[in-house]
C-alpha cells in the first residue's frame, strides 16, 4: 500500500491543520445541527418572573401547528376536473409520485354539489394544500366549498397553502372580474349572503398567495418540475427534527445552563461550557440552539474553529479576515460576503440580536475575530463559547461558565444502552453484562456510544465471549476503546479508518470517494460501516468528521504499525513521523523539533518513491523534502502550501493525479508541457500571485473545480479549457491582470464562474446559449 505523508509548521513548530469550511444560516455549517421549523421533543421554557428569577418549566400544549400536528396526506390538490384533470394535473401527480409525495385521491369518493365530511377531513388531514386555480373553478360550488375551508384550515391549523394560477389571472380571481367573475356570480345565485361573502373572502385571500401562473412559464415541464422540487422541499423543511431523539441528562444541562443564559435579561452574554473532549460540550450546544434560536433575530452556529483557524498562522490578521467572514457568510446566508476589515462584524451586528454558538475555540485570537467585545452585538445578544481549555475564557474576560460535568452512573448506563441496545434500558438478560461493560468505558459519553455501537448486533453469548478481552484491553482508557471498536472491523475498514483519521478528517464526502476509489473495493460501503460503529460522521454538508480523540488514535495506531514490525509506515503525518523514517537507517523521537533538527536524507526519500497522498501545510521545510516530487511516481493527490519552487520538477508525473493544491505558492508555471491528467478531478491555486500561466489542460477531461482565486499576475486562461467538459466551477476571482477568457462552451455541466474584480478582463467567451 502507497505511503501518505502530511507535514504542518510554522518557523520553529509543527502542528496538524484540519481545514473545514461549512456555510450555513441557523445551523452549523458541518453540520452537524439540522434547522428545523420546531422540534418533536418538548421545548424548555426561559422565564423570568417579577423578581428576575429564573425557573424552567416544561413548554405548554401549543395550538396544532403544521408541524406538530400528525397528517395523513402530504398534501390536498383542489382543482376543476374539467379543466386540468387530463392535462396539466396529470403531469402534476405523476411528478409527485416519482418525489414519494403522498396525494390525496377523490377517486373513490362519491362528489355531490357541496362538500362532504370525508373530504373535510382530507383537507384537515393534509399538510399542503395546492389550489389549483383555472378559468371555471368558480363555477363549481364544491372547489368554492374546498377553497373556504382549506383558507379556514390555513388560518387554524397553520396548513400551507400554495397556488397555481393556471391560464387566469390572479387579478380576476381576487376582484371576480372576467370571465372568472362571470363563473362565480352565477355559481353564487340561490346561495345565502354569508355563504357567497365566505367565497368571496377565500378567493382575495387566496389570490394575494404568491405561487406560479402558467402564462410566465414557456415551457409547462419545467414549471411542473419546480412545483414538485418546491413541495419536496417544503415537506422536508416542516419534518420535525428527531436529531435529539434519546439524549439523557439533557434537563439537567439545560437545568443549569439557564442561570447562565438569563434571557429575560437585555445585556450581552457570552458563555463558556467548558470540558474535555468527548463530555458532550457540543451536543448541548447544539441542543440549546434548537430550543431556544428561534427567540434571536440572527443566529448560527460555527463548528471546528480550531481548524478553520488554527493556532500557528504566519498572518494572523489574513486569518481573523477569513474566520470572521466564514461566521458572517453563515450569519447572514450570503455565500460571497466581502469583509474588507475586522470592524465588520461590529458594524453589521451591534444592533441585532445574536444568538451564536462557537464551537471548539482554542486560542483567544480565534475570539478576537469573532466576538471580540460584547458590544460587537445587539442588546439580548447570547454568545456560547465551547472549549476544552478554561484559559481561553480566563483570557477573554468570560466569568459565566458552565463547566461540563461526567454523567451519574445511572445516565451513563442510559447513554450506553440507547447506543447498544437503541433504548434507555437493556434487553432481558444483557443487564448484568451490560453493567459490566459500561463500568470498564468509563462515564465519558464518547466512550460509552463507541463501546455500545460496537456491541450493538451482538447475541448474548458473543457480549460473554467478548467481555474478557474488554477487560484485558480498555483498563479504562478511551484508547483502549476505541480499539475494541476498531479491531471489529475488517483489514479493508480499518485501513479506511486511518486514512480518514490520518488524512482525510474534515474533507468533502465526494472528494475522498474520488481519491481513494482505486485503493478500496466500495469506499461508500466502507464508509458507512465506520459512522454505524460511531467512528466517524458525515455532516449535513456532506464533510466527513472525526471526533479529536479518534483522530489522534488513529494516528497512533499508524505509527505503532510501523514501530512494530511492518516494513514501511503507510501514513507520515507530522515532522515527527518524518524525522522517524527518513533521518537516515535511523529512527528518532523528536517531541520538540526546529528546522535544523528536521534532517531529512535524501536516500531515505529514495527509499520512500511510492507517496500516494500528500498534503503539507508548511511556511518552512527542509529543501530536501521537494525531492519527494522526484521520486513518488503514482501520487494520487498533492496538497502543498507555500511551496517556493517556481516550477514543479520536470520528473514530476500528475498522471495519477485526482487532486492538485498549491495554496499561496511562488509557482511561475505547474510544469512544461502536456502531461497525462485524465484523473485530474480539482485544481486549487488560489493566492499563488506569481502564476503567470496554467499547462496544457487538453487532457483534463475529468476536471470538475479549478480554483485559481488572487493569482493576480495570471494573464490568459489556455484555450485546451474547452477540453474540460465536465467542469463545475471555475473560480477567477481577482485575477487582476487576467486579460482574456477563452470559450468554455463545451462545459455544460457549469455551476459557478466567478470573475469578481478582474478589473483587466477584456475578452470574454460565454457558453452559447
Amino acid at each position: 500500500m502507497g505511503s501518505v505523508m502530511s507535514l504542518s509548521s510554522s518557523k520553529r513548530k509543527a502542528t496538524s491543520q484540519d481545514v473545514e469550511s461549512v456555510k450555513r444560516q441557523k445551523i452549523c455549517l458541518t453540520n452537524r445541527v439540522v434547522n428545523v421549523a420546531a422540534a418533536a421533543f418538548t421545548k424548555f421554557r426561559f422565564q423570568q418572573d417579577n423578581k428576575d428569577t429564573i425557573s424552567s418549566v416544561l413548554a405548554l400544549p401549543c395550538p396544532p401547528t403544521s408541524v406538530s400536528r400528525i397528517w395523513k396526506h402530504h398534501v390536498f390538490p383542489s382543482f376543476h376536473g374539467e379543466d386540468v384533470r387530463k392535462t396539466i394535473l396529470s403531469h402534476i401527480l405523476e411528478s409527485f409520485r416519482r418525489k414519494g409525495i403522498d396525494t390525496f385521491s377523490d377517486n373513490n369518493i362519491e362528489r355531490s354539489k357541496s362538500i362532504g365530511l370525508e373530504v373535510k377531513e382530507a383537507i384537515r388531514g393534509s399538510k399542503i394544500a395546492i389550489v389549483l386555480l383555472s378559468k371555471n373553478y368558480a363555477s363549481s360550488s364544491l372547489c368554492l366549498d374546498e377553497l373556504a375551508e382549506i383558507m379556514k384550515c390555513r388560518e387554524l391549523l397553520g396548513q400551507i397553502v400554495m397556488t397555481i394560477f393556471y391560464e387566469v389571472d390572479p387579478t380576476d380571481i381576487k376582484k371576480q372580474t372576467g370571465d372568472f367573475g362571470k363563473a362565480f356570480k352565477k355559481t353564487c345565485n340561490g346561495k345565502t349572503k354569508e355563504h357567497v361573502e365566505n367565497w368571496r373572502k377565500a378567493l382575495e385571500d387566496v389570490a394575494t398567495i404568491a405561487g406560479e401562473h402558467s402564462r410566465n412559464w414557456r415551457n409547462e415541464a419545467d414549471m411542473i418540475e419546480k412545483i414538485s422540487t418546491d413541495v419536496s422541499n417544503m415537506l422536508n423543511s416542516c419534518t420535525p427534527s428527531r436529531d435529539f431523539d434519546g439524549l439523557v441528562g439533557m434537563r439537567a444541562h439545560m437545568d443549569r445552563m439557564e442561570h447562565l443564559l438569563r434571557l429575560g435579561l437585555d445585556e450581552v452574554r457570552m458563555i463558556g461550557i467548558w470540558g474535555p473532549p468527548g463530555i458532550g460540550k457540543t451536543t448541548i450546544a447544539k441542543f440549546l440552539f434548537n430550543q431556544v434560536s428561534d427567540r434571536f433575530q440572527l443566529s448560527a452556529i460555527i463548528v471546528n474553529i480550531r481548524g478553520i483557524y488554527p493556532r500557528l498562522r504566519l498572518d494572523e490578521y489574513s486569518a481573523q479576515m477569513e474566520v470572521q467572514q466564514k461566521m458572517l457568510s453563515t450569519i447572514f446566508s450570503q455565500k460571497d460576503i466581502i469583509v474588507p476589515n475586522l470592524g465588520v462584524a461590529q458594524e453589521r451586528l451591534k444592533e441585532k440580536k445574536v444568538f451564536l454558538v462557537l464551537d471548539e475555540v482554542d486560542h483567544i485570537r480565534q475570539l478576537d475575530a469573532l466576538a471580540k467585545e460584547t458590544r460587537w452585538f445587539g442588546p439580548g445578544s447570547r454568545i456560547i463559547i465551547t472549549t476544552e481549555d478554561v484559559r481561553v475564557l480566563n483570557a477573554h474576560r468570560i466569568n459565566h461558565v458552565y463547566k461540563v460535568k461526567f454523567p451519574s452512573s445511572d445516565e451513563a448506563f442510559q447513554i450506553f444502552c440507547m447506543n447498544a441496545f437503541g433504548q434507555k434500558q437493556p434487553h432481558e438478560g444483557f443487564c448484568k453484562l451490560a453493567w459490566e461493560v459500561m463500568a470498564l468505558a468509563g462515564n465519558l459519553p464518547l466512550g460509552l456510544k463507541v463501546l455500545g455501537s460496537a456491541l450493538r448486533g451482538m447475541s448474548k453469548p458473543e457480549w460473554e465471549r467478548t467481555l474478557p478481552k474488554i477487560k484485558y484491553c480498555l483498563d479504562g482508557e478511551i484508547k483502549s476503546i476505541i480499539k475494541f471498536s476498531f479491531d471489529a472491523l475488517c483489514d479493508e475498514d480499518k485501513d479506511l479508518f486511518l486514512y480518514i483519521a490520518c488524512f482525510f478528517n474534515g474533507i468533502k464526502l465526494h472528494k475522498v470517494e474520488g481519491v481513494l476509489a482505486k485503493k478500496f473495493l466500495d469506499v461508500r460501503q466502507s464508509l458507512h460501516v465506520l459512522v454505524e460503529k460511531s467512528l466517524i460522521s458525515i455532516n449535513q454538508s456532506g464533510l466527513i468528521e472525526t471526533h479529536t480523540v479518534l483522530k489522534q488514535f488513529g494516528r497512533e495506531t499508524s505509527r505503532k504499525q510501523f514501530v512494530h514490525g511492518f516494513a514501511k509506515p503507510q501514513f507520515l503525518v507530522d515532522a515527527r513521523d518524518i524525522c522517524e523514517v527518513l533521518n537516515d537507517d535511523t529512527i528518532a523521537f523528536y517531541r520538540d523539533y526546529t528546522e535544523e533538527e528536521l534532517n531529512i536524507s535524501e536516500k531515505a526519500l529514495e527509499r520512500m518513491h511510492d507517496f500516494q497522498f500528500v498534503r503539507i501545510n508548511a511556511f518552512a521545510h527542509p529543501e530536501r523534502l521537494h525531492s519527494l516530487l522526484h521520486h513518488s511516481q503514482k501520487i494520487r493527490l498533492l496538497h502543498w502550501s507555500y511551496l517556493k519552487d517556481i516550477c514543479l520538477p520536470c520528473t514530476f508525473n500528475p498522471e495519477f493525479l485526482v487532486e492538485l493544491g498549491m495554496y499561496a505558492s511562488k509557482l511561475h508555471k505547474l510544469w512544461k508541457g502536456t502531461k497525462q491528467l485524465q484523473n485530474l478531478r480539482w485544481m486549487d491555486l488560489c493566492y499563488s500571485r506569481d502564476l503567470t500561466e496554467l499547462p496544457d489542460l487538453s487532457t483534463a477531461t475529468n476536471l470538475e473545480d479549478l480554483i485559481l482565486r488572487n493569482c493576480s499576475s495570471l494573464v490568459r486562461i489556455p484555450c485546451s479549457i474547452e477540453n474540460a467538459t465536465n467542469l463545475q466551477i471555475l473560480d477567477l476571482s481577482d485575477c487582476s491582470n487576467l486579460v482574456e477568457l477563452p470559450s468554455i462552451g463545451n462545459a455544460t455541466k457549469l455551476e459557478e464562474l466567478n470573475l469578481n474584480n478582474c478589473s483587466s478582463l477584456v475578452k470574454l467567451l460565454l457558453v452559447d446559449n
